[in-house]
């Protein structure tokens, strides 16, 4: 196995990798209570509401430290006071916060909840985290009504409101992992953590957008991965991302810091590390393969770095074995006859 010990393959170390990022059993269980609990609150101010859970506990893909849960409760709106033209959501989540506070602070005491001035949610900071490595737990409170004229739903935006239609991406996103047998679930969870250390250029959801589109059958982690982002790179080249339920008129933006052009370049620089160590595993340089996945990831807890002197002593065997043939030098690429990758950004 050329100097390395463990018969691990990549995709064994993937899956190490992703268990040890993905949320606990005590985590989630923790915010499932606090999210029925706040689903209670908000019946209790609504009566005749439904209320839909949202985001990466309910889809499956959360990553520990877990830090908030996101759900929405519908509104009844009987008489057609309220949408586009007509009253905006200001009241509702006025009613909706005071209920919260009135409702969850004998259970759970300095909680605040605040609503004023925010784009779209009511926001609650639980002020008890449920990991010791989160600072807080927080939950995210959409208050909605229903469409009357077309599918989905009306969720604020400030005093007025937008389109979406939050339901029906859970059922998408669950259907999804449903028909790859858990393999869309779990490549969605190791590049959320990708994502996570290497500034966030996506949100979750336009990652689980994308990937609604290219991971529709089961998978390795490792082609699911690369799969991905060869999807993402060439539809980000052609714009944002669009609502895959086909309801939001806008698209899915990307980090506000960071342009389209500067997000692709991220996309194609990871890409080039993912081919390196897919490539590398593929030459039988364990060694290599698996330190250039660590490099990807940039984790040192999901996955460290390989011993350095192993990688020393493997490079030097593949370099002698890249001259003997005939093949030019090149560095520790992919495979022989593959040209180099600038990798250097992505070491810890």
């Amino acid at each position: 196995m050329n100097g390395m010990e463990s018969k691990e393959t990549l995709e064994d170390i993937l899956t190490a990798g992703r268990k040890r990022v993905e949320v606990t059993e005590g985590e989630l269980d923790t915010a499932k209570e606090r999210r029925d609990d706040v689903g209670a609150a908000l019946k209790k101010a609504f009566p005749g509401s439904r209320v839909y859970v949202n985001g990466s506990v309910a889809h499956g893909d959360a990553l520990t430290p877990l830090t908030d849960v996101d759900l929405g409760v519908v509104v009844p709106d009987p008489d057609g006071e309220y949408g586009p033209g007509k009253k905006g959501p200001t009241s509702l989540m006025e009613k909706a916060a005071r209920v919260l506070r009135e409702e969850l602070r004998p259970k759970y005491g300095d909680l605040r909840v605040e609503h004023e001035g925010r784009k779209r949610s009511i926001l609650i900071k639980f002020n008890e985290p449920v990991s010791e490595r989160a600072e807080d737990f927080t939950a995210d409170v959409i208050v909605a009504i229903d469409n009357p004229d077309d599918v989905g739903l009306f969720i604020p935006r400030y005093t007025g409101w937008d389109r979406a239609d939050p339901e029906a991406h859970t059922r998408m996103v669950k259907k999804a992992i449903t028909d790859t047998k858990v393999s869309y679930a779990h490549v969605v969870r190791l590049l959320k953590q990708w994502n996570r250390a290497h500034g966030k250029s996506l949100c979750s959801w336009n990652i689980k957008a994308l990937a609604l589109a290219c991971i529709t059958g089961q998978t390795t982690q490792l082609q699911g991965l690369l799969t991905w982002f060869n999807h993402a790179i060439a539809e980000l080249e052609k714009g944002e991302t669009k609502d895959p339920a086909g309801v939001a008129p806008k698209p899915i933006k990307v980090n506000e810091d960071m342009t389209l052009k500067q997000v692709v370049q991220v996309l194609k620089d990871a890409r080039e590390v993912l081919k390196e160590a897919n490539g590398l595993g593929q030459d039988g340089y364990d060694v290599l393969a698996a330190d250039a996945l660590a490099r990807f990831f940039n984790d040192a807890v999901m996955l460290p770095r390989q011993d350095q002197g192993a990688v020393r002593r493997e490079t030097a065997e593949r370099f002698t074995k890249r001259q003997g043939v005939g093949v030019p030098a090149v560095g520790v690429g992919a495979g022989a006859g593959r040209e180099r990758v600038n990798a250097a950004s992505w070491a810890p």
